[in-house]
């Protein structure tokens, strides 16, 4: 089967300033030691290496009314939604490595703003040990790689609620989280008084992983904006162990491998986000050359060609 791909480019945000320990900041350097934009060209992509956007340094300072380093998380968002929207406009792929997973509030923004310019249904996978769907009123550390869904869901500042120009920038029907094992008390009630679409591990141990894959991407057709935002954590840490926030019991090699060829097969893949790689926690850079692995397949890569 010949899949065709829109041009991409990658873009890093080289910074850790959501997160709760330092290192993801080394993550888009590791990603592409790693090969990531290879492996896309060897897929017959139209690839290019845009660098890395820029933005304040890590003041590792406590919270503030409830968030850490929030014009900090503002700025490094805003410089996010600027390149990604630079590249959809340009009728190209935008792929952001970063970073912290408070990233995504900038380029899902982009994106949403994006599907409302060109009228396309938004679909959100948000891949991810952790459902990010704190506010500062139950958050239990300030750091806001635990709030972007929350964010993009018009709950928190303004700066962030706002960023894509209107809020909230998604609706909860919008999201299909996978792979989810980590959520705290009052963050549980909330995402349950929201309404989110979440296939925990539970839920995957239940149906299988083919069954959860195919019911989050039910409707998604030609009109569909098919986003991905990869959290590296979704993994189970025996095989991705280079992130801050490792949860046992995750997304094993094969089942990891199963997402990202649906995806593929669905042939409405439109951007992405590959965050929380921590070389700093890694062994030899073997959770990035995962993730480059897991990439190969959301552009096509398989086994077999299948019909």
């Amino acid at each position: 089967m010949t899949r065709r791909y829109p041009p991409v480019s990658v873009f890093g945000a080289p910074t850790d300033i959501g997160a709760s320990m330092r290192g993801a900041s080394m993550g888009p350097e590791a990603l592409r030691v790693a090969g990531l934009v290879a492996a896309i060209a060897a897929r017959g992509v139209d690839v290019r290496d845009c660098g890395d956007v820029t933005g304040p340094a890590n003041p590792q300072t406590p919270p503030v009314d409830g968030y850490r380093h929030l014009a900090e998380v503002v700025a490094w968002n805003r410089a996010v939604f600027d390149a990604s929207t630079r590249e959809l406009r340009a009728g190209r792929m935008p792929i952001m490595l970063g970073g912290d997973h408070c990233l995504a509030i900038g380029s899902i923004a982009a994106v949403a703003a994006h599907c409302r310019e060109v009228g396309k249904t938004l679909r959100v996978l948000w891949l991810d040990a952790h459902a990010d769907f704190n506010t500062r009123e139950i958050t239990p550390s300030g750091n806001i790689h635990g709030m972007p869904v929350a964010c993009l869901c018009g709950l928190g500042p303004e700066a962030l609620t706002t960023l894509g120009g209107e809020a909230p920038a998604l609706r909860p029907e919008h999201v299909r989280q996978i792979g989810i094992r980590s959520v705290d008390p009052e963050e549980k009630r909330l995402v349950q008084a929201r309404g989110l679409d979440i296939y925990d591990m539970r839920y995957i141990d239940e149906v299988g992983m083919r069954r959860s894959i195919e019911e989050a991407l039910e409707g998604v057709d030609a009109d569909t904006h098919l986003h991905v935002s990869f959290d590296v954590d979704m993994l189970d840490p025996v095989i991705a162990p280079g992130t801050g926030t490792r949860v046992p019991g995750g997304v094993n090699y094969r089942e990891a491998q199963l997402i990202m060829e649906m995806v593929a097969d669905c042939g409405r893949l439109a951007s992405l986000d590959l965050v929380e790689v921590n070389p700093a926690l890694d062994r030899r850079n073997m959770t990035a050359t995962l993730a480059v692995d897991l990439v190969e397949s959301l552009f096509g890569k398989s086994t077999l060609m299948r019909d």
